[in-house]
């Protein structure tokens, strides 16, 4: 904010100096800025003078640069951020341009003086927002070369060798301190062509990833908004970037809680809108997962070794702790015949790189490989050479970045091919004799074992865990009234085969526990993962619920439900093998303060749109039409892309023909999911599972679970989220966490989703209305009605059956009843 004073006589005696102009774009030698004065540059873009950050009652003052034509007062730069000036010495301060440099007068003290330089004829601010010192021979000093917190299009981050001096971004201490914060963002002289956030000038927090093609790994979401440029000289080097239109009003900005902030003015709106910050995600954190290992943010865990290296500590499954990194399982030899190399592609490329301008193939691998230092080598896009010494620091995955890169990583190989081969032949001379006759031992045994084992086994062949073989299951289902055959393939595992595979159902393998029971990881034959549900012996669900799993899985088939592999029924044992889920359920991030941030709102807005494609199909595009009953975050699988799926069919029924509503007096679900019609009356339709669907969408958008508000002013989220809706306060239901564009709208979202959870069943759109709303920006939306459990609609009165109760396990609370 620019404050205007009427009496600077003692300045004026002090200084022997001439005023300048306000609305001049300069200061001549000989001139003097005061507290009462502006410069502006010459097209109007940018004003520097003196201002008080933040709060307008500050008592302390400083020199800066804003941009002139904003109403929002945006301060760029700021010139004695480390010497402020206090309202009670205004009165004795100016700017003043001697022949030599531009200094900041307190009290007749120096407070700020430039880089002196002789003969300098003008101060000038320039329509980039750059503040420059200038004669006849060119710019002597400018504030590009020293920024503050703000990146501004033409200005540079680099360093200059021959002075030793950086240009970097340092944070402010606060939001209204402009004094130097404890982050800083720049390049470092040993460090490559990347650029790094340092806190206290010593520990790296984060690093945009080597320059490649053009961008920066982390920065390649902007390549639309941004043109960055890479200067190496032999006396430095330094970034700079450009707007790709230059209409486009855009700025970087690095606050003190070390996060870097796109910005771009959005005219229409009269605000500055955030395109991206940086760091977004876990897997961005320097380091995050030691030397030598690979992070990717789809994957739990998200850090794993590179291969041929093992981790230096127990790699835990929510992997927040892999400091200790991975270390080589072969120690390198310094001999060029024992060394090999492992393609790593799709990488982002380790930190600290050596950069040589090699452009003949195979030379960088040469190199490498003579050097008994390097431990891996790579093919710059720009065509150099990159050599990385040591361990593999802050390696990455790829993903959704201008991949294609590869990584070449030292190997030794120890076996000398000589005695390789002599081992070869004796190793041959010895195995075949010894291996034929096991084989017709073998023979032997299992034609007696069989035998005997033919009249006493089941005439259904068990098989061990495996994909392949698989056996006809054949279910029979009622079809009004008469019996029905209908076949589909399901393989049949025995248990002893499950068993194993599962550690003999250790906690070790638990995934986790629902109404039905236990979750175990397990690993077939051929090496892929599963999830094993076996049925607990305490669970209310039983074999009504086993069977309608098979029933129904086995012949759905859509990229938004999860697959069934294969079952189990031995003895009293019910087991169903599933397809594994890595990122387990949407519940266990949504709900979690650790993991939520890794649900960005792109994520969260294609998971909602994923549950939405998955139920379009159960109720109109699948063999039968099915109602779910028991929708619910912790039944929504995510797999290793985040892609969501439905899962859990237990409690599922299937319409036939044209009905469209059932009755029943059993009561399965999971409560703030359910209905009102469907709690209270006990009939259940396709709009029960829209209901559930709306709860959903709000528990995704806000982050909160239904269930939280339980004893409040609200019966539940959606009592809440309809009293902000009435007040027009619906924006502040967003996860505060998330980082929304501008582009997306949040509130049509949550416009939707009270739709769906409207107290009348009529009321509600069906899922292929809400498919349409979610996938076309254009279709219309009506507003919504009153919620359902809003009002207070006593519970207490309705009569319980426990016998009936059909337990959803659930980390929310759950009730289920007989309805009157």
């Amino acid at each position: 904010m620019r404050f205007s004073l009427s009496c600077f006589f003692l300045v004026l005696c002090i200084s022997n100096f001439i005023s300048v102009c306000n609305g001049s774009d300069g200061i001549s030698a000989g001139e003097s800025l005061f507290p009462n004065q502006t410069i502006i540059s010459k097209e109007g873009k940018f004003e520097l003078g003196f201002f008080t950050p933040g709060n307008s009652s500050s008592s302390s003052y400083y020199v800066g640069i804003w941009y002139k034509n904003i109403p929002v007062e945006t301060v760029v730069w700021v010139l004695n951020r480390n010497y402020s000036i206090q309202s009670s010495f205004l009165d004795t301060c100016l700017l003043q341009m001697s022949n030599s440099s531009l200094n900041l007068i307190v009290n007749s003290k120096v407070i700020w003086r430039s880089a002196a330089s002789l003969y300098v004829t003008e101060a000038l601010i320039l329509d980039t927002g750059n503040f420059v010192l200038r004669n006849s021979s060119g710019i002597l000093w400018q504030s590009f070369s020293n920024p503050t917190d703000t990146w501004l299009p033409g200005a540079m981050v680099g360093f200059n060798r021959s002075s030793n001096d950086e240009a970097k971004l340092v944070s402010w201490r606060n939001n209204d301190d402009p004094a130097s914060g404890h982050v800083s963002l720049g390049m470092e002289p040993n460090g490559g062509a990347e650029i790094f956030m340092k806190k206290n000038g010593i520990e790296t927090l984060w690093r945009s990833g080597i320059w490649e093609g053009g961008t920066f790994p982390s920065f390649t979401s902007l390549s639309p908004w941004y043109n960055f440029s890479f200067v190496s000289r032999e006396d430095g080097a330094f970034f700079t970037y450009n707007a790709m239109n230059e209409s486009w009003v855009v700025r970087i900005v690095f606050n003190y809680e070390g996060v870097i902030i796109n910005y771009v003015w959005q005219e229409e709106r009269q605000t500055w809108v955030k395109m991206a910050t940086q760091p977004n995600n876990a897997c961005n954190r320097f380091a995050r997962c030691g030397p030598n290992a690979v992070c990717d943010i789809r994957y739990l865990p998200s850090c794993r070794c590179l291969d041929g290296f093992v981790a230096v500590v127990k790699e835990e499954w929510d992997a927040f702790d892999f400091s200790g990194g991975c270390r080589r399982m072969r120690p390198l030899q310094c001999d060029e015949g024992k060394t090999e190399f492992m393609e790593v592609s799709n990488i982002k490329f380790p930190a600290y790189a050596e950069t040589l301008e090699i452009t003949r193939v195979g030379v960088c691998e040469l190199v490498c490989r003579v050097n008994c230092s390097c431990t891996a080598y790579a093919n710059s896009k720009g065509g150099g050479c990159l050599l990385f010494t040591g361990d593999l620091i802050d390696s990455g995955e790829a993903a959704g970045m201008n991949s294609g890169v590869t990584l070449y990583v030292r190997m030794s190989n120890h076996q000398d091919r000589t005695m390789k081969g002599k081992r070869n032949i004796v190793i041959v001379a010895l195995v075949v004799p010894i291996g034929s006759g096991i084989l017709i031992s073998g023979f032997c045994i299992c034609y007696f074992v069989r035998k005997m084992l033919k009249d006493k086994a089941p005439r259904i062949a068990r098989k061990n865990v495996s994909p392949r073989d698989l056996k006809t299951y054949d279910t029979r289902t009622s079809v009004k009234g008469e019996e029905a055959s209908i076949e589909h393939e399901l393989p049949i595992f025995s248990f002893t085969s499950i068993a194993a595979s599962t550690n003999n159902f250790s906690d070790t393998n638990k995934l986790g526990e629902g109404g039905f029971g236990p979750v175990y990881k397990a690993e077939l034959a051929n090496q892929q993962f599963v999830a094993v549900k076996k049925l607990s012996r305490t669970s209310g669900q039983g074999l009504q619920e086993f069977k309608n799993e098979i029933e129904l899985i086995a012949k759905l088939q859509h990229r938004n439900l999860v697959g069934i592999l294969g079952c189990c029924a031995e003895n009293e044992e019910k087991i169903l093998v599933y397809e594994y889920m890595p990122n387990k359920s949407l519940d266990s991030f949504l709900f979690d303060p650790r993991k939520k941030a890794r649900l960005s709102w792109e994520s969260r807005v294609h998971i909602i749109q994923g549950i939405a494609q998955g139920l379009l199909y159960l109720h109109h595009y699948s063999r039968l039409r099915i109602v779910h009953r028991d929708l619910k975050a912790s039944n929504i699988l995510l797999d290793a892309a985040m892609n969501p799926k439905i899962s859990d069919f237990g409690m599922a029924r299937i319409f036939r023909g044209d009905d469209l509503q059932a009755n029943t007096k059993r009561i399965v679900g999971t409560y703030g999911y359910m209905s009102p019609e469907y709690a209270m009356e006990g009939r259940f339709s396709l709009k029960s599972d829209v209901f559930a669907f709306g709860v959903l969408v709000l528990e995704i958008i806000s982050g909160k679970k239904n269930t939280d508000f339980y004893g409040s002013d609200y019966l539940s989220l959606l009592g809440y989220v309809w009293n902000m809706w009435k007040q027009e306060r619906a924006g502040e239901l967003v996860d505060p966490i998330l980082d929304v564009p501008a582009s997306s709208a949040p509130l049509r979202y949550i416009k939707i989703g009270l739709l769906c959870v409207q107290e009348n069943a009529g009321d509600r759109p069906l899922m292929s209305d809400v498919v349409a709303m979610l996938s076309n920006q254009q279709t219309a939306v009506e507003s919504p009605q009153n919620p359902a459990f809003t009002v207070g609609r006593s519970l207490a009165q309705l009569r319980h059956t426990q016998e009936e109760e059909i337990c959803s396990a659930n980390t929310l609370t759950v009730s289920y009843m007989e309805a009157r």
